[in-house]
């Protein structure tokens, strides 16, 4: 404290302070003995104690301290000369703690940084020396509780899973018969559709340490860092071999090489430089399987994909009718259902749902039924939670004239209608006209069945059930509204898919004009080639305009023939608002069966799978906006005489003028 005291000096805290006046009048008197001046300051000794008082008490003193008026006194030294005072002058020092502390604030600041920075890497466990080190996280069997049980569906699946599991704890009965183990799996498909879920599942299974990392765990800032971390997940898993890596999000660090225009990505391609090292440079004797899940394959490096890397691939799909009623049942267990919720008929409502969007159904139907204080989810709070999750919320804000909710309710009257009398359209479920979410309008159709072909007769159908909408407004009102626009650009492209890719029209039979179906990212393919002429191209145009046309003249001969059904459906709409598929077809007078359906093949059928970009789905009818705009017929192939399509994307069809609505199969 030597340093702290010095500047202050000895004896500087018993001095009493005084004011000018008070010390002028002491020197007058001739009772001050001496004086130190520094700068401004007066501090001195008197001959005899003098009095001074402060707060209305009196004490003596003979040690005081003072200062110089900022005005000066010029006669102050000539007076205590005159008085025999002794002068004692010092420099006046420099020295300021602010400055100091100012100097050396930075520093400061900088180590406190430092300190905090280690402090909180010790607390997760790292080091600047160890960020090169994997972050996989090891599972044991007795941690995780995920199984195969718990796993529905998928049985393919889980049948090439199940086989990895033998492979690992009894390789004998394969290297008999001179298998090897498998490098690699890739789990492939839509996201929701289970892929982590397996990954979990196998690590409840499995009897061996299991390592999982996501691929945005091997990226980090500085160059090299995601390639340390790949060397030494699979050293420690060469070490605990036989065992399982399991690495999601695949996409993040697979991303195919030299894919952007300016160039690669050098931390990822360092990164994947190095899985390819370690998955193509196994040693035999080491039993190390890598599992890795992605929903985008189209952009992973081919390097990757070759044999001796990944060598299986597993295409984790959507569920079928009977997985969907196997995943409802599994989400169910916990969850009371009411009498009159009936899985069988949820599973056939939604095609397309993958098995995460069925768990969220029945999740939102039990906060619905917790909202009005239910003992049980009831068959009215899973119709709720399919609406809610379909199309959004109700807008119940919204205020329509009386003019527009007539115009809507004879758009959503035309749909209905050739929903319900055309033969080959999808059975109708419900049409209502309660704005949802972006749609003031939904005309549902549920398909009989997983449908994975599709015969012209129903996509003729399907376009004309689209131009439903626009010719109910053309026939009753005479006018046209904004709301066939998703009705018009979803026809418009259905039109151009039979044109171009399938083959259906009467000018360009038995030929595909499409061009290549690779997804487009950049660097690989900025825009779609074409791959016919300008000749070409305007006769497909009018192929198309010819389509369309035939459509629409069908639509509006199929509603001049019901006119009587559409006008009581339209005025029943206005009433209630939302009416079911079966009263729709009381009010039309129709019978509701249509019979065995011959445009679809029978689900998971020999012939119900084709090699095309879309995977097997459950379409339904035209739609102005929801879930329709990926309802119905996509790319695929054609089997036997007949001209069909194969499935592009899954969907059952929501309807909603001017508007779409959330599509949870996407």
């Amino acid at each position: 404290m030597a340093w702290l005291w010095g500047p202050l000096g000895p004896g500087q805290t018993d001095r009493t302070h005084i004011s000018y006046t008070a010390f002028r009048q002491q020197v007058d008197d001739g009772n001050v003995q001496q004086v130190k001046v520094v700068g401004s300051r007066i501090q001195g000794q008197l001959a005899s104690s003098a009095q001074t008082s402060s707060g209305g008490k009196s004490r003596s003193y003979d040690r005081f301290v003072t200062y110089v008026p900022s005005f000066g006194d010029p006669d102050l030294l000539e007076t205590l000369r005159s008085k025999g005072v002794t002068v004692q002058t010092e420099p006046q020092s420099n020295f300021s703690w602010w400055a100091i502390l100012l100097q050396i604030a930075p520093f400061l600041i900088l180590i406190w940084l430092g300190w905090l920075f280690i402090s909180r890497m010790r607390q997760q466990g790292q080091s600047i020396f160890s960020m090169g080190q994997s972050k996989a996280r090891a599972y044991d069997r007795s941690e995780e509780g995920t199984t195969f049980e718990d796993v529905a569906g998928l049985q393919g699946a889980k049948r090439e899973l199940e086989e990895i599991i033998e492979f690992l704890s009894d390789p004998d009965r394969f290297q008999r018969l001179g298998g090897e183990i498998p490098h690699g799996v890739l789990l492939v498909g839509p996201p929701g559709t289970g892929k982590t879920l397996l990954a979990r599942a196998v690590a409840g299974e499995a009897e061996v340490p299991f390592f999982n990392m996501t691929g945005s765990d091997f990226m980090e800032m500085l160059v090299g860092v995601g390639a340390s971390r790949i060397r030494d997940l699979f050293k420690e898993a060469k070490k605990a071999a036989p065992s399982i890596i399991f690495i999601d999000e695949l996409d993040s660090i697979g991303r195919r090489r030299g894919a952007g225009l300016g160039g690669g990505h050098d931390e990822r391609e360092q990164t994947l430089n190095q899985l390819l090292s370690e998955m193509d440079g196994f040693d035999p004797t080491h039993e190390v399987i890598v599992m890795a899940a992605t929903n985008r394959p189209d952009i992973l490096d081919p390097a990757l994909l070759r044999p001796g890397r990944f060598d299986r691939r597993i295409t984790v799909d959507l569920p079928t009718k009977q997985a969907r009623r196997e995943i409802l049942e599994l989400h169910a267990r916990e969850k009371p259902l009411a009498a009159d919720v009936d899985l069988d008929e949820l599973a056939r409502g939604t095609p397309g749902f993958s098995g995460a969007d069925l768990k969220n159904l029945l999740n939102e139907a039990a906060l619905l039924a917790a909202r009005k204080d239910r003992q049980r989810i009831e068959g009215e709070d899973i119709e709720a939670a399919r609406d809610k999750v379909l199309m959004g919320l109700e807008r119940e804000n919204l205020a329509l004239t009386d003019e527009e909710k007539e115009l809507l309710a004879y758009h959503e009257g035309g749909h209905t209608v050739l929903a319900s009398v055309l033969p080959h359209a999808d059975p109708l479920h419900k049409v209502t006209i309660v704005p949802r979410g972006k749609a003031m309008g939904v005309t549902q159709q549920l398909p009989e069945r997983d449908k994975y072909l599709y015969r012209r007769e129903y996509i003729v159908d399907r376009l004309a059930v689209m131009m439903g909408g626009r010719a109910a407004e053309d026939l009753v009102m005479g006018t046209s509204t904004s709301g066939a626009e998703q009705d018009l650009k979803q026809a418009t492209q259905l039109a151009r898919k039979m044109v171009l890719d399938w083959g259906m029209s009467d000018r360009f039979k038995d030929i595909s004009f499409g061009g290549r179906s690779e997804n487009v990212f950049l660097g690989e393919q900025i825009a779609q080639q074409r791959e016919y002429s300008e000749q070409t191209a305007r006769e497909v145009d009018e192929e198309v305009q010819k389509i369309l046309s035939d459509a629409y003249g069908r639509a509006i001969g199929t509603l001049g023939e019901h006119r009587d059904g559409l006008d009581r459906l339209a005025k029943e709409l206005l009433e209630h608002e939302e009416i079911r598929g079966e009263r729709v077809l009381e009010i039309l007078g129709v019978d509701g069966e249509r019979g065995t359906d011959p445009d679809a093949a029978e689900e998971d059928g020999p012939a119900s799978r084709h090699d095309g970009d879309g995977r097997p789905e459950a379409a339904a009818a035209g739609a102005d906006g929801g879930r329709a705009a990926r309802g119905g017929p996509g790319d695929g192939g054609a089997a036997g005489a007949e001209r069909t399509a194969g499935p592009e994307q899954d969907a059952e069809t929501a309807r909603a003028p001017g508007g779409s609505s959330r599509d949870p199969a996407g």
